[in-house]
């Protein structure tokens, strides 16, 4: 994921939040909170990790498929399109 450095602190600042968002499910379900509190916790996190997912492929995409070297092999822009198939694939399992 070389390419994602120039928004690497962007990104690592996302999972940090998103970390912190897990813990605080876990202080929900230890401290025994309103189920309501629970669920709003747990569908804030998800909605984070989408858009994380979102920036992260989007990039993919930029990267690897729409602005890929002509130049390249067309098998290496073949597997960058099976890999993020596969991707968007298990994302729906």
């Amino acid at each position: 994921m070389g390419h994602t450095i120039r928004d690497k602190q962007k990104l690592l600042n996302r999972v940090r939040r998103i970390r912190g968002q897990i813990d605080a499910i876990e202080r929900a379900l230890s401290d025994e909170s309103e189920c309501i509190t629970v669920l709003q916790q747990i569908t804030s996190c998800r909605g984070a990790m989408n858009g994380l997912l979102a920036v992260v492929l989007e990039d993919h995409i930029r990267t690897h498929l729409v602005d890929a070297d002509p130049h390249a092999h067309a098998g290496e822009q073949g597997d960058a399109k099976e890999q993020l198939i596969e991707v968007v694939h298990s994302y729906f399992k």
